[in-house]
């Protein structure tokens, strides 16, 4: 089994009587990519303070490298950097000189890389924070916290305020973060860059834990629309672990896969189809298991 570097137990903060995050028990494993999903006030947040200790856990553990987040925080904080979703950066400083205190800041802090890093960025660093747009000033503390060679990198939001082409750019880097054997931790809205960055992701609702699973499991699965001619017969019993069949009229019914679909063909040959349709599931489908209801109660 790989080494976890964070693991959390039974990890529950609450604020009088609003659980804002409730019995959250995880493993990050040593250098993979590991996406945190779900709306505001689904309790992303708390759990990203929690790890870093600025929170004290109201019942639970969270340790980061064998080290406990809030009775050993600064040990921690030597294991990684992290950036806030709210980012708050030194108005007076000029966008070169920031970097170059970051990089001091920290034992793991590389100012030529962090030069390298912002002209991949295309970012301006000869002007002054103060004058910089919400954008410029993201991408100063992206390229700040990811040019710092840390064991553990968590990020809350690290895309907000940034253009299509920066987002591309941005998890190209954390890819090969990734290629280096650093840890990622990450929340995001933008289910398409977690696909395409994430080895595993969860997702929370409410301050619970509702789905954990690897990407590599979700792309396995896939979902067949079909229209039927006749009566559907009863599905088999070797299949009835692995499938999910939903009515959605008299003719038209879902079949949802969890894993290979080819054992499902002969099943499908004898049924009385008219239209057969295939298609692999996607993160947006597992995701709107467990909140596509509340997005339209909160329209």
């Amino acid at each position: 089994m790989p080494q976890a570097i964070v693991e959390t137990l039974g990890l529950t903060k609450t604020y009088g009587g609003i659980h804002a995050l409730e019995d959250c028990t995880l493993r990050v494993n040593e250098g993979e990519v590991f996406g945190l999903l779900g709306p505001n006030g689904s309790g992303k947040t708390t759990l990203l303070r929690l790890l870093m200790g600025y929170l004290r856990p109201t019942r639970g553990t969270a340790k980061i490298a064998g080290l406990d987040c809030y009775e050993q925080s600064v040990q921690v904080h030597q294991q990684l950097t992290y950036l806030p979703a709210e980012v708050r950066l030194f108005s007076n400083m000029r966008g070169k000189d920031l970097l170059r205190f970051f990089a001091h800041m920290h034992p793991g802090g590389d100012y030529k890389r962090s030069l390298e890093f912002a002209n991949r960025l295309e970012l301006d660093l000869s002007r002054m924070v103060a004058f910089c747009s919400t954008g410029m000033k993201q991408k100063i503390a992206l390229v700040a916290t990811l040019a710092t060679r840390s064991r553990l990198v968590i990020l809350d939001e690290p895309t907000s305020a940034l253009d299509p082409t920066v987002r591309r750019e941005v998890i190209t880097l954390l890819n090969e973060a990734r290629r280096e054997g650093r840890t990622i931790i990450f929340s995001s809205h933008v289910l398409s860059e977690t696909e395409a960055s994430c080895d595993r992701v969860c997702i929370l609702r409410r301050g619970k834990l509702v789905y954990i699973d690897s990407l590599t499991s979700i792309q396995r699965e896939h979902r067949i629309r079909a229209v039927l001619t006749g009566p559907l017969p009863s599905l088999p019993s070797n299949l009835a672990e692995d499938i999910e069949v939903k009515r959605i009229n008299d003719r038209e019914i879902v079949i949802q896969t969890a894993g290979e679909i080819s054992s499902l063909f002969g099943w499908l040959s004898t049924l009385p189809l008219d239209q057969v349709r295939i298609e692999p599931i996607s993160l947006q489908v597992v995701y709107d298991r467990y909140h596509a209801s509340e997005e339209i109660e909160s329209r």
